[in-house]
């Protein structure tokens, strides 16, 4: 059974950082390609980093790129999102994703929400003074 499941969310100042996990179960991570989304309220759920651990690949929404981080742990089954330089348009629920879809043809719509098959149930993030 895959099960996905986010910590690391809380309140942070503009300029702080967050580290958000993604703890993964029923399958081998290095098989699956993972992505994190994100929903503000009243807006729809974006795509905000994807990877693929077999191949190191990595991809970013161009709202994120330089900001924040991918990686994977594959002894640990965890997908991590390093997030630095946090401003307020980043406050969302944060999502992590997995799908049936190989990492090979899943790269070129990463992006897109119904590509994905299972869904943690999100943490919070809140960027606020």
């Amino acid at each position: 059974q895959v099960q996905l499941v986010e910590s690391g969310g809380g309140l942070v100042q503009p300029g702080g950082s967050l580290r958000l996990s993604c703890a993964t179960s029923g399958f081998t991570l290095g098989s699956l390609a993972i992505a994190w989304f994100r929903q503000a309220p009243g807006k729809e759920r974006e795509g905000v980093s994807w990877i693929s651990t077999s191949s190191g690949n990595t991809l970013y929404a161009d709202s994120v790129k330089g900001r924040f981080t991918i990686s994977g742990d594959s002894a640990k089954n965890t997908v991590y999102l390093q997030m630095n330089n946090l401003n307020p348009e980043d406050t969302a629920v944060y999502y992590c994703a997995t799908s049936r879809t190989p990492p090979l043809l899943l790269k070129e719509r990463w992006a897109q929400r119904g590509q994905y098959d299972y869904w943690g149930q999100g943490t919070q993030v809140t960027v606020s003074s």
